[in-house]
């Protein structure tokens, strides 16, 4: 592939890192020609929203020089005119064309342009090194600057590396590292390619469509981009590739976000290809009920109806009721324990349960053993199939990032932002409370340690 001629070295400064959010208050251009000509373009953009005082700080940029500068839909046909055709090259590139993408689509136009970020090249190509932001590459390539963090200063740095790595190590490598790049994925062939664009790189969860919009297959991902190419490119996915006609995704905060999504995504589509999650209105747990006497047995109880409390331990999950009879039933056997005693079978006081005859049963049931020898061993089996107690007296909260988890009896009450968070716990607090679900109790009980109860 031979390497581009006409490049467009980009940055920008923005009022902060959200697209969709803040805006652009600086473009710098530095535009290569086909013929080797090289010509900067830089322009200061009224963002339209204050500039805050650490983004000031940074780039040196202030409410006052933005005040009198052009809007950004003033300068699009300029810019547009100006990055047309060319390779779309910046320090972490996917920022830059981002907001730019944003800023072009608010004005009513669609920007797209083959992109190269120098970040991934450098990786690339300086493997041994640990950092590849613009100060390391300024300090390891001898990149000059001045008013570092100006949008045509960054650009220029940028610029200054793309000619260095010519040199060191060279075009031939510059070229194949460039093509790990911009190769284009492996791409559904019933599937708009400009989706692909907007596809974000953090944690989420995707769904795969099909031609009548029905769900084909639900993933979670700690890296929605990287997931969903990989899943492109795979010769073993090449039958479910065909079927794609659209695909939506939702970012989350991190991956235990993307666990309980994931599990509701799939049980409301109830996607072909994944194995279906349901909720079991029969959901079952066993109790252990002091009798007297050392006499303990269990009693089996609807899942939904138990707080799993430190006072009242819970002991199994089982989907119908028939399922934990059995479980119960097989641990009898195991332990030799009484069906009578179990609550498993009636029979007349004094006579031997069935297990007796079969030698399943060591005669608790007649006296053989004692009440406190029979509960010990039911004690030891049950200990095995134990669930984890809800250690908090009400609700508590699970952090990830700016996003928290409410969760109340291992009931996944919905999640909330960190900041102005207190009336939003009220709210859902209110709401009536979702039925336990098994599928969300086993992602919650992994991070049991990252919980912290409201006060």
């Amino acid at each position: 592939m031979p390497t581009p001629t006409a490049l467009a070295f980009v940055d920008l400064e923005t009022t902060g890192a959200n697209p969709e959010n803040d805006r652009i208050t600086e473009v710098g251009l530095v535009l290569v020609d086909p013929d080797g000509q090289v010509r900067e373009w830089s322009q200061l953009v009224n963002p339209g929203q204050d500039i805050s005082p650490f983004i000031e700080q940074l780039t040196g940029i202030n409410n006052a020089m933005v005040a009198d500068a052009p809007p950004f839909a003033d300068l699009c046909i300029e810019l547009l005119a100006l990055l047309k055709d060319r390779l779309f090259i910046a320090h972490n590139a996917r920022f830059d064309y981002g907001f730019l993408k944003a800023e072009f689509a608010r004005a009513g136009h669609v920007f797209r342009a083959p992109t190269l970020c120098t970040v991934k090249l450098s990786r690339k190509l300086f493997p041994q090194h640990p950092k590849h932001n613009l100060d390391a590459l300024m300090a390891r390539h001898g990149l000059v600057a001045e008013n570092r963090h100006r949008a045509l200063t960054d650009a220029r740095l940028i610029h200054q590396f793309w000619n260095i790595i010519q040199q060191n190590p060279g075009v031939e490598q510059v070229e194949k590292a460039m093509l790990a790049q911009l190769t284009s994925p492996s791409i559904p062939p019933n599937l708009d390619p400009t989706v692909l664009e907007d596809i974000p790189e953090g944690a989420g969860v995707y769904v795969f469509l099909g031609p009548e919009g029905e769900a084909l297959q639900v993933g979670r991902a700690r890296n929605l981009r990287k997931q969903i190419f990989s899943h492109f490119a795979s010769p073993k996915h090449l039958q479910i590739n065909q079927s794609i006609h659209a695909l939506n995704w939702q970012e989350c905060a991190g991956d235990v976000g993307a666990q309980l999504l994931e599990s509701a995504w799939v049980k409301r589509l109830r996607p072909q290809l994944n194995r279906h999650l349901k909720a079991w209105p029969e959901l079952c747990t066993w109790r252990l009920e002091d009798q007297g006497q050392g006499w303990i047995k269990p009693r089996l109880c609807l899942a939904d109806e138990q707080e799993f409390s430190l006072q009242a331990p819970c002991y199994g999950l089982y989907k119908t009721l028939r399922e934990a009879k059995e479980a119960l039933r097989a641990m009898a056997s195991e332990l030799r324990l009484c069906d009578c005693l179990l609550g498993l079978e009636t029979r007349p006081p004094g006579q031997p349960c069935s297990g007796v005859a079969q030698k399943r049963c060591k005669g608790a049931c007649l006296g053989k053993e004692s009440m406190a020898q029979h509960s010990t061993r039911l004690l030891s089996g049950m200990t095995r199939v134990k669930l984890q107690a809800w250690p908090f007296p009400g609700p508590a909260l699970l952090q990830e990032g700016a996003e928290a988890y409410l969760v109340d009896g291992w009931r996944y009450l919905g999640s909330l932002k960190a900041e102005g968070a207190e009336g939003d716990i009220h709210t859902l607090l209110e709401a009536p409370r979702p039925s336990f679900d098994k599928d969300i109790y086993r992602i919650l009980v992994r991070h049991l340690g990252r919980f912290q109860p409201l006060s």
